[in-house]
C-alpha cells in the first residue's frame, strides 16, 4: 500500500515503526541472537509505541489501526527482526477476536491491558494429537453450575510463556439429541489454579519467541469468559480471527523477504570475482530480478488481503491465498539470498542465515501452505470470492 492510500496520521506511526527499526532493533540484531537473551528493552519500547494495541479500537486505549496499516507496521516488524512481529501476531489476534466477539463486559476488562501490554495474549488451539483439525480437539468444558470444568492439553503454543490470557477453543459435551458437539472460545487467565506451562520447545530458529505447552487440569473457568456469551460459536469467531492472523503472518514474510533481498543486494555489490562486483554478472541479476518480483508481487497480495478484511464479508480465500503465496515467496527469495552469498551465507552468524531459517515458519504456521490451499480449493466451488477475485469468466 503506498503512502497516499494512508492518513497522514497512520503514515506517521507506520514511518516511527520504520525508524524504531532500523535505529533501535537492526544493529542489536545480530548480537541479541547470539546472546539468546530476551530482548525486553525492545518490547517495552513496543508497548511505548503503542504496537500490543493494533488491533484494539482507540475506545479502549488501543491505536485501532486498519488492517492494511497493521499489514505495513508488521512488514517493518518483521524486516528488521522476524522475532518482534512474532510478540505481536498472536497477541493482536487475541485482542482482534475479543474487540469484534467479546461481550462489552469482556472488551472492558482486557482491552486495555492488552493495548498497554499489560496483558499478553496466546492462541490455544493445537493439541498434540491434532493440528490443523481443529473440529477434532479433545479440550473440554463441562458445566459446572456458574464455571465450566475445563480439561485441555494445548501445544505449540506462541508466547504462551509470557501470554497472561489464553484464547483457548474447547468443545462442550453434547447433550441429547445433538450430533455433534459444540465448539467455543474462551478467555483463560493464566492466573488461574491448575493452568501450567509443562514444556518449552526449542525451534530452528525464533529462539526468543517461547513455544510452549499448556495444560489445563479441571480448571474452574467463569462462565463470564464466554467468548460473546454464546455456546457454539467459536468455531466462526475463530475463522474470522484467524483472517487477521493469516495477514499478519503474510506481511511478516513479506518484511523477512524484504529483508533478505537487501542483504543480497549489499553483498552482491560488494562481493568480487574475476575482477567486478557479482552483480555485474548476468546469473546473479537474473536472482536478483527474480527476487524483487516476487517480492513486490508478495507485497501487493498482501495488502490486497487486508484491504478486502477490512472491507468486511468472507476474505479467507484471498487471505489464504496471501499467506501462502508471501510465505512461499519469502523462503525462496532468503534461500536465494544465501545462494548468492555464497559459503558465507551458510554461516551462523550470516543475516541471511537466520533470514532462511526464519522464513521456513511462515509456511508452517497460521495453518500449513497446504492447509491453506485446501481452504482456497474448497471456497473456489463458490461464486462469491471467486468473482471477487475477477476467476469467473
Amino acid at each position: 500500500m503506498t503512502d497516499d492510500q494512508f492518513t497522514p496520521e497512520e503514515s506517521e506511526i507506520v514511518g516511527t515503526v520504520a525508524r524504531f527499526v532500523n535505529e533501535r532493533v537492526r544493529p542489536l540484531v545480530q548480537q541479541l541472537e547470539r546472546e539468546g537473551k530476551y530482548p525486553q528493552h525492545l518490547v517495552q519500547e513496543m508497548m511505548e509505541l503503542g504496537l500490543f494495541g493494533l488491533a484494539v479500537p482507540e475506545s479502549y486505549g488501543g491505536l485501532g489501526a486498519r488492517v492494511p496499516v497493521t499489514a505495513a507496521i508488521l512488514e517493518a516488524l518483521g524486516s528488521g527482526w522476524a522475532t518482534l512481529a512474532a510478540y505481536v501476531n498472536s497477541h493482536s489476534t487475541v485482542a482482534y477476536a475479543i474487540a469484534t466477539h467479546g461481550t462489552e463486559e469482556q472488551r472492558k476488562r482486557y482491552l486495555a491491558g492488552l493495548a498497554s501490554g499489560e496483558h499478553r495474549g496466546a492462541l490455544c488451539l493445537t493439541e498434540p494429537g491434532c493440528g490443523s483439525d481443529l473440529q477434532a480437539i479433545k479440550a473440554l468444558a463441562r458445566d459446572a453450575g456458574d464455571n465450566y470444568d475445563l480439561t485441555a492439553s494445548k501445544t505449540y503454543v506462541t508466547n504462551g510463556a509470557k501470554a497472561t490470557l489464553l484464547l483457548t477453543l474447547v468443545k462442550h459435551p453434547p447433550l441429547a439429541g445433538e450430533t455433534k458437539p459444540k465448539i467455543s472460545l474462551v478467555i483463560v487467565e493464566k492466573a488461574y489454579p491448575k493452568v501450567s506451562v509443562t514444556s518449552t520447545f526449542e525451534k530452528t530458529a525464533f529462539h526468543l519467541v517461547d513455544t510452549v505447552q499448556i495444560e489445563m487440569d479441571g480448571v474452574a473457568v467463569p462462565k463470564s469468559q464466554l467468548l460473546g456469551s454464546v455456546e457454539g460459536i467459536g468455531f466462526r469467531q475463530l475463522m474470522d480471527s484467524l483472517e487477521i492472523g493469516r495477514v499478519a503472518i503474510a506481511a511478516s514474510a513479506v518484511g523477512v523477504a524484504a529483508n533478505a533481498l537487501s542483504e543480497a543486494k549489499r553483498y552482491a555489490s560488494e562481493r568480487v570475482t574475476f575482477g567486478v562486483t557479482i552483480d555485474q554478472h548476468q546469473a546473479i541479476q537474473i536472482k536478483l530480478a527474480d527476487m524483487a518480483t516476487k517480492l513486490v508481487a508478495a507485497r501487493l497480495m498482501t495488502m490486497e488481503a487486508a484491504a478486502a478484511k477490512e472491507r468486511g464479508g468472507r476474505c479467507d480465500m484471498i487471505t489464504a491465498m496471501a499467506k501462502t503465496f508471501a510465505s512461499d515467496c519469502a523462503l525462496e527469495i532468503a534461500h536465494q539470498a544465501v545462494v548468492v552469498h555464497g559459503g558465507a551465507g551458510y554461516i551462523r552468524d550470516s543475516v541471511v542465515e537466520r533470514l532462511h531459517r526464519e522464513a521456513l515458519l511462515y509456511t508452517i504456521g497460521e495453518g500449513t501452505n497446504d492447509i491453506n490451499r485446501i481452504v482456497i480449493s474448497r471456497r473456489m466451488k463458490g461464486e462469491e470470492e471467486m468473482q471477487y477475485l475477477g476467476l469467473l469468466p
